[in-house]
């Protein structure tokens, strides 16, 4: 029996000071890679409030059963996640009743950092990395601007997860300055190469695969939570004129693969629980590969912010392809999977203009500019440019959960 404190409403609470009633409470617990000044050596921490928890100083003690102590020893989080939901759930559990149990308090407080002391870093090694399409809403979008004369939608859109593969080499975290990227591009004097000239963003969500399969092993949608380790917030920086001209026959390259930026934090799968909601209706309904027997959306409401100032407020709930579908899709051909690939969902946009998720769509293709508070207008971003997508979701007890941002300078 644990000595947990409880509040006014009878809810269990944190010894944490400040974590309390946070995006970032006892009941959320991301994972990350920090250091500090004095200890420069990455390793690997939970949030709790505006605070690290040191999980080698954790696991150099008693804290965790010897089994999963050398995970925390680690450099970063790929160890911990190849160690499977077993591990996971096992220490999740280990953290929230400690954090609860205020008999805790004296003997580990000291493995509290303080945000303010800490250098974070990249929380996993990217083995591969694989970008989806699939909110209807902004394939619709882009197909209404491309195609102004077809169907928006491809013929093959409503039947498979659409996606391209990435490079992993050029996924950075979050607070890395981005380099305007250079490329070929269409311009009045016939194809140009210089900077891009409709530099974009693109808000999604993404997933990091913990466990891995062997080479011919497809994973069942049903195998979602024990392959899927986490989630975290994703900018897929986009080079819209360098897409445009180079993009046919055989997809996105050089206007993708420059940067792609991820957040410091990674949710548990099981701290959105609460936000687990109803997945939109699929017609026509999918091959037998790609159905689920439980099929779920999850409730996150992303912001996306220009300078300072919200642009737009995308919502994931509304994506048409699941993440346990693009997982079975992607590996449908029997390839494998590694710990720490990732996949990310795609543009997440809504059904009306402020609801959507990049520049493209927001300005629709350059045409609307969007005013920020200072007077100005973008169309696509500037030189100086700063981005911060951010995110939150339901919590348990009223509760809300707030995913790491993810920001980025445009250099």
């Amino acid at each position: 029996m644990t000595a947990q404190t409880y509040g006014s409403a009878g809810v269990a609470v944190t010894w944490v000071e400040g974590a309390e009633g946070g995006p970032f409470g006892p009941h959320h617990l991301p994972y990350g890679v920090f250091s500090t000044r004095k200890d420069p050596q990455p390793r690997v921490g939970a949030r709790i409030g505006d605070y690290v928890l040191d999980l080698r100083g954790l696991a150099s003690g008693p804290f965790f059963m010897p089994w999963i102590r050398h995970a925390f020893h680690a450099h970063d989080l790929g160890e911990f996640m190849a160690a499977g939901p077993p591990a996971w759930r096992t220490v999740r559990l280990q953290l929230i009743e400690m954090l609860l149990d205020g008999r805790y308090a004296a003997q580990y407080r000291h493995l509290l950092v303080p945000l303010s002391d800490v250098r974070l870093h990249l929380p996993f090694p990217v083995a591969d990395y694989v970008d989806f399409y699939s909110s209807e809403h902004h394939a619709a979008n882009l197909g209404r601007m491309f195609r102004p004369d077809s169907e928006p939608l491809l013929p093959n859109w409503k039947r498979l997860p659409v996606g391209y593969h990435g490079r992993s080499g050029t996924v950075v975290a979050s607070g890395t300055a981005i380099r305007r990227p250079a490329g070929q591009r269409r311009a009045d004097g016939g194809i140009v190469f210089g900077p891009s000239r409709r530099l974009d963003i693109e808000a999604e969500v993404g997933f990091v695969v913990g466990v891995g399969t062997e080479l011919g092993e497809p994973v069942r949608t049903d195998e979602f939570a024990d392959r899927v380790f986490g989630v975290f917030l994703v900018n897929d920086w986009s080079a819209r004129d360098i897409q445009a001209w180079e993009y046919q026959p055989l997809g996105p390259f050089l206007g993708k693969s420059f940067a792609t930026s991820i957040s410091h934090w990674v949710t548990p799968l099981e701290a959105l629980a609460w936000a687990r909601t109803e997945a939109p209706e699929q017609d026509p309904a999918p091959l037998d590969y790609l159905k689920e027997s439980d099929r779920f959306a999850y409730d996150l409401t992303l912001s996306v912010a220009l300078n300072g100032a919200e642009v737009s407020r995308p919502t994931f709930a509304d994506m048409y392809w699941t993440p346990a579908q693009q997982l079975a899709h992607m590996t449908a051909n029997g390839a494998s999977l590694r710990t720490g690939d990732l996949f990310a969902s795609g543009t997440v946009s809504g059904p009306e203009r402020g609801t959507w998720g990049s520049l493209q769509e927001l300005t629709w293709a350059g045409r609307d500019p969007i005013g920020l508070p200072d007077g100005s207008e973008r169309t696509f971003l500037e030189d100086g440019d700063t981005v911060a997508i951010s995110a939150t979701a339901p919590g348990p007890d009223g509760a809300v959960i707030g995913l790491g941002e993810v920001v980025g300078t445009v250099l």
